[in-house]
């Protein structure tokens, strides 16, 4: 149903730092970027290896405020390590832990999950989703 998703970033350079060590352990890579230091309206893309964008990070102007908290970006991964590793990253690189690495039985007999918040205030978790 979607194409991709775009967030508003306040520091480009720091969003993709942790975008790139955040979404490495799950697979996702940066695809493209339009990064010109010092310039405005820069953005970067992220999804699988040779494939295109699934999120997009856009510098953003004004007073733009990230989406409320009702609103979360769930990444699929791999299995539970890479959702550990996910958020010791995300962590690693000014991220905020949001609930750790954990079985989520709520959500589901197999739902693994972790729950941050990126240095913009954005809602992301990593969800590993299958029996192991």
């Amino acid at each position: 149903m979607l194409h991709h998703i775009s967030l508003g970033v306040a520091d480009i350079d720091r969003a993709v730092a942790f975008y790139d060590a955040a979404l490495e352990p799950l697979g996702y890579v940066r695809v493209w970027d339009d990064l010109r230091p010092g310039e405005d309206d820069q953005a970067a893309g992220y999804g699988p290896p040779g494939g295109g964008d699934k999120l997009a990070l856009k510098s953003r102007r004004g007073d733009a405020q990230p989406s409320g908290p009702g609103f979360h970006i769930a990444f699929a991964a791999p299995n539970r390590s890479a959702v550990d590793a996910f958020h010791s990253a995300a962590l690693a690189h000014d991220g905020t832990d949001n609930g750790g690495p954990g079985p989520r039985p709520d959500y589901g007999p197999h739902y693994y999950a972790a729950f941050v918040i990126d240095p913009d205030g954005h809602r992301i978790e990593a969800v590993f989703n299958t029996a192991e």
